[in-house]
């Protein structure tokens, strides 16, 4: 059975990825794997959060990441796909591809926020990451057009 990896960054783009995912995963017969990857903020100064507000802000996000990766979950099972989810704390480009290569995913899909190369430049793209380090296939689903 083949092996897709989603990851997910609940932004405008998801649905257009869990779509792609589903027609894929139909088509290949294949089991999706919908994961999430959680960065703790990084305080960089002795101005930064305290300690405590650092840890309320990680479980508001993990709560959040929860709540909408198991909706991801069941949208997919209702089309009788056989999926599951991973939660991994890190760098999202690391997570990605180290979770691709344990699972030995056939491929990879994931969205495109469409920014601009000046964006990608200053800020960085974990497309553009995934893509030069991921062991399989990347399929990117192109930024929604408003």
């Amino acid at each position: 059975m083949k092996t897709l990896l989603v990851p997910l960054d609940f932004s405008p783009a998801t649905s257009s990825v869990l779509e792609e995912a589903s027609r894929l995963a139909n088509a290949l017969s294949a089991e999706v794997i919908l994961m999430h990857s959680t960065q703790p903020p990084i305080v960089t100064s002795d101005y930064g959060l305290a300690v405590e507000n650092v840890q309320e802000i990680v479980a508001v996000t993990e709560k959040h990441a929860g709540t909408q990766l198991s909706h991801a979950l069941s949208t997919l099972e209702q089309q009788q796909i056989k999926t599951r989810v991973h939660h991994c704390h890190g760098s999202a480009i690391t997570c990605i591809v180290e979770y691709a290569k344990e699972q030995d995913a056939d491929y990879i899909i994931m969205g495109s926020h469409g920014h601009s190369a000046i964006y990608d430049l200053l800020i960085g793209s974990t497309t553009q990451g995934v893509l030069k380090a991921a062991p399989c296939p990347v399929i990117i689903v192109p930024a929604v057009k408003e």
